[in-house]
């Protein structure tokens, strides 16, 4: 299985979309700094986690997400 997920900063307006196989794992690293693009902008929530059949899938998805209309749609679902 592969995710495809967005973490929103709880101090800063920085939204991060990524994909992975452990999302529990994933959102761990990039809490905890070893991810360097989103070291400063620590810490962060999960807001949208999608689960795919195949990594062409989530990455798909990471994609929509990463657009105009998907960072809208992300915005929106902090803002509920």
């Amino acid at each position: 299985m592969f995710y495809t997920y967005a973490l929103s900063s709880l101090e800063r307006n920085y939204i991060y979309v990524g994909i992975t196989s452990d999302i529990e794992r994933r959102v761990k690293e990039h809490n905890s700094g070893k991810n360097k693009t989103t070291r400063p902008y620590r810490p962060f929530e999960l807001i949208f986690e999608k689960e795919f059949q195949t990594r062409t899938e989530a990455r798909a998805e990471e994609k929509k997400l990463k657009s105009g209309f998907g960072k809208e749609f992300l915005k929106n679902l902090i803002t509920k």
